[in-house]
């Protein structure tokens, strides 16, 4: 089956010969969503599809990505040699490396029309590949219910779009300037409080150091690291580090043809390739985590008072998880309510204005001299005897209808509707 999949580009630098060449990110793991139609299933609205690690990093799959056309938006048919010189805007290099989660590539664009199309703001991008689709229900180690997993996946092309699928963490030229960044020190204490968290139960055996899950777990926590350090500067997350089981290689800076010789030091038996300023700042991150450490081992002699800590701890984030899902609830509630509000309005009155408008609002609209000087119980008991007898129409319906009206219906159009008919 054939599949389109986006991602954002970043660090853009232009050549003295005009082109511009980018390390992306540009794929993902985990869970994206595709209507129904885009995978073969029309009886579904929405299809949860699962991309694993296996699938993702698999070295054929990897191999793939290397020397790909880019394009801007997908073609209607994969590009072939015959399509190349038609559709080709640029090409991917063959330096396929993993960067956590997702496949980092280098790409070259040199293409005028291309170039600006990324200046002006077409910054992420979209994987064209195909692959084996399986329907099978599952659920992800996250914890993700899905319906369809990808499996043997060949990359096509790579292509320049307005929005990709796999989210803003795989775009074109993304990193913020030094005149713009601005420091956040609250943000900073938060990732390195949870850094040193995660490394004293690295030390205290409590989470895995070894093995996949080791592996997995001592990522998280460079990750933190990184993003405190991003948010003392005022930088990029990772504009400084590259990533943990990237090569050693040099790289260029943005501003010039300059070279940069990068270095590699280890972090927790973990490789990471930095610049000289980036070891620093890893390395005095590190000593506050040995202090921390030191610190907490301490606190630990007494088991009755870490005992009582820890116990009110996972209180307090048990308070915190149950506020978080009643605020879900009341927000499901309060779509759902508007939804039923501005469908009986539009069944009383078409013309009836409902954007920028409260509920209330509507309702004395609808309602007209009846409401005037009306007590908004009133407004509401009026309101609700009125429209007591109207149904309230399903959202997909009304929108495969008012897209057939203007026109034609598309998947986001349903998609969009499906999740409203959800809350309905």
């Amino acid at each position: 089956m054939q599949f389109t999949d986006a991602a954002p580009i970043a660090g853009v630098r232009l050549t003295r010969d005009g082109y511009a060449v980018a390390e992306v990110r540009a794929a993902r793991t985990g869970i994206q969503q595709y209507a129904g139609s885009e995978v073969g299933r029309p009886d579904l609205a929405v299809v949860n599809v699962y991309r694993p690690p296996e699938s993702v990093f698999a070295a054929d799959s990897m191999a793939s990505y290397g020397f790909k056309p880019v394009t801007i938006n997908h073609p209607a048919e994969g590009v072939t040699a015959d399509s190349w010189k038609d559709l080709a805007v640029g090409v991917v290099g063959g330096d396929v490396v993993r960067d956590g989660g997702f496949i980092k590539v280098p790409l070259a664009l040199m293409d005028a029309a291309a170039i600006k199309a990324v200046q002006d703001g077409t910054r992420e991008i979209s994987m064209g590949y195909v692959c084996d689709l399986a329907f099978e229900d599952g659920v992800t180690p996250e914890g993700e219910p899905y319906q369809a997993i990808q499996r043997d996946i060949r990359i096509n092309h790579l292509a320049l779009v307005p929005k990709g699928r796999a989210g803003p963490h795989c775009r074109v030229g993304d990193e913020r300037h030094v005149a713009d960044a601005k420091a956040d020190p609250a943000t900073a204490k938060a990732k390195l409080k949870a850094a040193i968290a995660l490394h004293a139960k690295h030390m205290n055996g409590s989470a895995p150091t070894t093995g996949k899950a080791g592996e997995k777990s001592q990522r998280a926590m460079m990750d933190l690291m990184e993003e405190a350090l991003a948010a003392l500067s005022g930088d990029s997350a990772r504009g400084g580090m590259g990533s943990m089981d990237a090569h050693p290689r040099q790289a260029l800076r943005s501003t010039g043809d300059r070279l940069m010789t990068l270095k590699t030091i280890t972090v927790d038996g973990l490789p990471v390739e930095t610049t000289d300023a980036g070891a620093a700042a890893i390395n005095l991150l590190r000593d506050k985590l040995t202090q921390a450490a030191g610190a907490m081992e301490t606190a630990n002699t007494n088991h009755s008072t870490a005992l009582a800590a820890k116990d009110a701890d996972l209180a307090k984030k048990d308070a915190e998880i149950a506020d978080l899902q009643s605020k879900v609830q009341n927000l499901d509630a309060l779509v759902a309510e508007r939804s039923t509000v501005v469908s009986k309005a539009k069944a009383l009155d078409a013309k009836v204005v409902t954007d920028g408008k409260s509920n209330a609002e509507i309702k004395r609209a609808v309602l007209g001299d009846a409401a005037k000087d009306k007590s908004d119980a009133y407004v509401d008991a009026a309101f609700d005897l009125k429209t007591a007898d109207i149904k309230t129409p399903d959202p997909l319906r009304q929108i495969i209808a008012d897209g057939q009206n203007k026109g034609g219906v598309n998947a986001a159009s349903i998609r969009d509707a499906a999740r409203l008919a959800s809350l309905n």
